[in-house]
């Protein structure tokens, strides 16, 4: 046995280890065994970015640090909003899952410090813990001796992802809201199926959780299929529906998010504020038994569901109820929709203890879940339950629907992080490993589901040691010609304590670092995520702190406010103030009570 690992020095599954790794995964312990150990502090010629000064906000609780004075105008309100995973200090009070605002753009001011949400604070006990994942809740419940293993949101343009995913070490998988999307969804695997990793399709259409089954010895990723929901909304109404407060089953409080649909269809795009859930049933990973960390992508464009003749608005209520069959035939052959939902998908699937790494192919559940909604036979899909035979089928009683493995590939080093490219004309999986290395590996042609000549290495670059997380890249401060969210990513490397920027070449087969963020007050960095631009400019990410126990925030380009006001892009908005050759200042950190190893953040309407 090799100690602290699950496998041998053989790379053989150890069946003890790996069961009694399996109940630590959210615990110290695992942490470790996820992320490697804590890097050596050492601050020689690391700077201390610029720190501005905390201004109270006069109209609600928080501070903000850019800008102003404050006006009486809110202006172009925008927030970004984050959920984190944390090992909780006292798992007896805390469930390890917090809600915290990581930029707001509000009456002439910006606020780039991650702090609680104002429109909640009141509802809070003071910690960073939402009301709705505290262990009162979860105790009446019936779900406790549940800490989070990972948390994430579907991928992509701003608006559209602002409810999580979180699976416990426990089996449940809940979602994460903000004040504006509450709805509330759960599901709760098998007790031998141990949750690691999770990743959300596009348009939240499905979660992919990857699972170790403690009993079968064996690798799996858990399909599970969503839907947002309104139920009852008052389609006149401008301000966006009106919530029943109706609970039924498995969902509950709803709204007109956006201009949902206006009924319950799981596997098909959404505004990301999920109120159902189901398993549809598993994959088995040949070769792979320890599963660590998953990424998928359907090639897909957000922004493709919108109705440029209805402003832009999400296409689910115009198109609603889909049992009306001239609004269901828009979606099939030439029709006006037939474009604006997802055809395929790949999901890569990394083991860090086995040095591999999973590519599957989506299409066979797509094109399935499609031709019934989309087909000319029965509305079948009206029959929703959580049985195998009501709607969403199962695996077991729809098996032609499962997703396939195309490969399963060695690598040289153990994987660390993992992340695809969105959407666009190229279409890569990006692996990083101990060592220092990000893979770039080929998917093929993903919308259409063409994939298995191309999954092969394509290039590599080096980056810092023990790349523990990898994030979409929202915005470029220099160069605005790129689409970030497809041709850069951001690398938290725990080992040398730095985020770095990749950039990738037009064919997307080679890239380089092009910025570099260190600070001395960043003592472990484990997860970064970039946050959301709306109609403004904010160019924030933030950085899970595990050892430092906080969220940090880093601005790295110029705040520029959409309505001009204090940040007017006329005068190329409010910059920051570099320090040490860094052209990037610190915006503040909220401390945890406990250490936060996973974030995820999105703009939340």
């Amino acid at each position: 046995p090799v100690s602290g690992d699950v496998v041998d020095s053989a790379g053989n599954l150890v069946a003890d280890a790996y069961r009694a790794m399996a109940p630590l995964l959210s615990k110290v312990e695992g942490i470790r065994y996820r992320y490697g150990d804590a890097p050596t502090v050492n601050n020689s010629g690391i700077p201390t970015l610029y720190k501005r000064a905390d201004q109270t906000m006069s109209y609600h609780a928080g501070t903000w640090q850019v800008g102003g004075p404050v006006t009486g105008d809110a202006g172009l309100y925008s927030t970004n909003q984050a959920h984190v995973g944390f090992v909780a200090d006292n798992p007896t009070l805390r469930m390890g899952v917090g809600d915290l605002q990581v930029s707001a753009i509000d009456h002439n001011t910006y606020s780039q410090a991650p702090q609680l949400p104002w429109q909640e604070a009141a509802a809070w006990d003071g910690s960073a813990g939402r009301t709705n994942f505290n262990v009162s809740t979860y105790k009446t419940a019936g779900l406790t001796n549940g800490d989070p293993v990972a948390v994430a949101r579907c991928g992509g343009r701003t608006g559209f992802c602002a409810t999580s995913i979180v699976a416990f070490n426990n089996g449940l998988i809940g979602t994460a809201g903000s004040n504006t999307a509450n709805n509330r969804g759960s599901v709760k695997l098998p007790a031998n199926k141990v949750p690691t990793g999770v990743a959300v399709t596009n348009t939240s259409e499905y979660a992919l959780v990857t699972v170790w089954d403690t009993t079968a010895l064996k690798g799996q990723v858990a399909v599970i299929s969503l839907a947002g929901l309104c139920n009852n909304c008052d389609p006149y109404n401008s301000n966006g529906g009106t919530p029943t407060g109706i609970r039924n089953g498995t969902y509950d409080r709803w709204y007109d998010w956006w201009h949902e649909w206006m009924g319950v269809y799981p596997g098909l795009p959404n505004m990301g504020n999920i109120a159902f859930m189901k398993v549809l049933g598993y994959i088995d990973i040949p070769g792979m038994n320890a599963p660590t960390e998953i990424a998928v992508t359907t090639g897909f464009d957000q922004f493709r569901t919108a109705l440029p003749e209805k402003q832009g608005e999400f296409m689910g209520q115009t198109y609603s109820p889909l049992t009306d069959s001239s609004k269901r035939a828009s979606f099939s052959g030439s029709g006006s929709n037939a474009n604006r939902y997802a055809k395929a998908g790949v999901a890569v699937v990394i083991s860090k203890s086995e040095k591999k790494a999973a590519f599957i192919d989506l299409k066979p559940l797509f094109s399935y879940v499609n031709s019934v909604y989309f087909g000319t036979g029965p509305t079948e899909f009206t029959n929703l339950g959580q049985s195998d035979s009501q709607w969403p089928y199962t695996f077991a009683y729809k098996p032609q629907q499962t997703p396939t493995v195309i490969s399963t590939v060695a690598l040289d080093s153990r994987p660390t992080a993992v992340r695809t490219t969105l959407f666009g004309n190229v279409h890569r999986a990006w692996i990083a490993t101990e060592e220092g290395s990000l893979r770039i590996y080929g998917l093929g042609n993903v919308p259409t589901g063409t994939t298995a000549t191309d999954v092969v290495e394509k290039g590599r670059v080096a980056v810092g040691k023990n790349p523990t997380s990898l994030a979409i890249s929202k915005i470029d401060p220099e160069n605005k010609s790129i689409e970030p969210l497809n041709q850069q990513v951001l690398v938290a490397s725990r080992g040398d304590r730095k985020i770095q920027w990749v950039r990738f070449a037009s064919d997307g087969n080679s890239g380089s670092v092009v910025r570099t963020l260190q600070d001395s007050r960043m003592v472990d960095p484990i997860a970064v995520e970039d946050a959301d631009n709306f109609a403004s400019d904010n160019m924030t990410l933030s950085v899970a702190d595990y050892t430092g126990k906080a969220v940090s925030n880093y601005r790295y380009g110029s705040v520029i406010f959409a309505g001009g006001g204090a940040c007017p892009a006329s005068s190329g908005g409010c910059p920051v103030q570099g320090t040490g050759g860094m052209n990037m200042e610190f915006g503040g950190s909220f401390t945890m009570e406990g250490r936060p190893f996973m974030l995820r953040t999105a703009n939340v309407p």
